[in-house]
This record gives C-alpha cells, structure tokens and sequence, in this order.
C-alpha cells in the first residue's frame, strides 16, 4: 500500500508540477525511448543475474503492494506456537513432539496457526532445528553455529533480488544518455528542416535522459530499498526463532524462552509481556 502511495506521489507530484509550467504530458510519452531504456534495463538484469533472481525481483516488486508480512499480529502467533511447542516437549519430552516436527505440513499444533504454516522456511527452520536437537548428538555451542550458518545463507540468497534492483537502479542514468544520444543522432538528421521538426526531436531525445534519472531515483533504487527492508524483517523473525531455540536447548522453561524471543523483537512490533501471560494462560488452561 505504502509502495504504491510513495510512486504516485513521485510521479505525481513531477508531473503536477510540469504541467503548471505549461509543459504537455503528451511530448514525455516518447514509445521508442521507453523501448530503449526498458529493453536494456531488462537485458541487462538478464545478462547479470541468475534465472532465481530475475524471478525473484519480479515476485518481490508485486510482494511490495502488499502488506509486510512480519508486525505484531506475526510475532504474537509466533510466541504462541514457539510456546505451545517447548511446553509440549518439556512436558513429554522431545519424543512428544516428533510428530509435529516430522510432518509439521500436517502437524495439528501447528495447524492452529495458519499464517506460521505459509511461512514455509520458518516452519522448516524450527522443525529441522528441534529434529538436530532430537537426535541428542548436537552440543549448544554447535547447535548455534548451525543456526548462524543457516540464516547467514538464506539472508546472503535473499539479498540477491534488492541488489540487483539497486543495480538496475544505478545503470538506469546511463541508459537514459544512450537513448537521449540516439535522439540527437537523429536530430542531427533532421538539421536542415523545419525548426519545429527539430525542436521535437530534440524533446524527445532529453525525455530518455529524464526517464533515465527518474527511473533510478524515483523507482527502482527505492524498490530495492524497499525490498531489502522486507529481507531484514524476515531475517528479524528467524533470528527469534533461533533466540528461543538456543535457550530452549540449554532447559531454560518453556516462558523463559519464549520471553527471549520476545526481547530479541523490535520494540514497535513486540507484544508486551502482559500479552504474552495471557496467550500463554489460555496455552495452559486448554493443556489442562
């Protein structure tokens, strides 16, 4: 919602204000300009990135008009499951819960919550994590080198897609100057006509080196700002998800480590621990 507010205020507010000067908005639809620029620009990114990544910057440009995905509503239903599953290992052991984490897709623990179970690489870090923990052959200290080494290589694979998206971003300028260049090339061609024909030819050829700029700093560089702040919110929520784990590991109860993972939440999007009591006094009484 934000993304699409943000890019009609750009757009907006550049051609509300090249209008009030007199300016046509008809002359700044130059077709062949834009075919150049985007062409290249999509050329480009498909020289330069892996299948994964141009896909992916498709996905995650679309993912920008929705909602993010990891607010208060997220992490509440993450203490919950986070909680109901450590109580249910304290109380029947790991062994109790090796249903759930076998199959956690038809776990019904974890079909309680719904929006945990989209999030496929959440569901798999906490279930694969605790399957480790199961086998009884991993110490803390490697346990917690696992779990840096598996976050540190989905956030390097994640910021693929907001890097190549600043990159675009940044070669957007120069594809403007190409496209503007071609324009005078044909200007050049047109000289000796009528000076209209000129003067329209060269507004033509400056409309590639404003898409150009404008298309940099006004879309593509916020984009990929955009998107990499969704990537350090999700690597945010997983790192929770390993806070509570490694205290779990080491018997710390079931609340205490779920009260890790709720210090270790960013203060606008964590629940209070009045709140976190009462979901785990209704945990309690529906265990009972």
């Amino acid at each position: 919602m934000f993304f699409a507010i943000g890019l009609t205020i750009v757009f907006g507010s550049i051609l509300y204000g090249y209008t009030m000067h007199g300016g046509s908005v008809a002359v700044l639809i130059q077709v062949s300009e834009i075919i150049i620029i985007g062409g290249a620009a999509g050329g480009a990114a498909i020289l330069a990135n892996k299948p994964k990544v141009v896909v992916g910057m498709i996905r995650e440009t679309l993912g920008l008009l929705k909602p993010p995905s990891y607010g208060r509503k997220a992490y509440s239903e993450l203490l919950q499951v986070l909680y109901e599953l450590f109580y249910a290992a304290r109380r029947d052991g790991l062994v109790g819960i090796e249903n759930h984490i076998e199959d956690p897709e038809k776990s019904d623990l974890f079909g309680k919550y719904p929006a945990f179970c989209k999030n496929h690489h959440a569901m798999s870090f906490l279930s694969d994590t605790l399957k480790v923990m199961l086998t009884g052959t991993v110490e803390d200290h490697h346990l917690s080198e696992i779990l840096d080494l598996d976050l540190e290589r989905h956030h390097h694979e994640a910021m693929a897609v907001p890097n190549a998206l600043s990159k675009i971003g940044d070669a957007m300028p120069g594809f403007g100057i190409v496209a503007a260049v071609l324009g005078v090339i044909i200007t050049m061609g047109h000289i000796g006509g009528a000076a209209e024909e000129v003067g329209k030819s060269v507004a033509a050829a400056l409309v590639g080196t404003f898409l150009g700029v404008l298309l940099a700093y006004g879309v593509f560089n916020p984009m990929a700002q955009a998107v990499e702040s969704r990537v350090h919110a999700e690597d945010a929520y997983m790192r929770c998800i390993r806070t509570a784990i490694l205290s779990f590991s080491r018997g710390d109860p079931p609340m205490t480590s779920v009260e890790f993972a709720r210090r270790n939440i960013d203060p606008a999007d964590r629940p209070s621990f009045t709140e976190l009591e009462d979901m785990t006094r209704k945990k309690n009484r529906a265990a009972a």
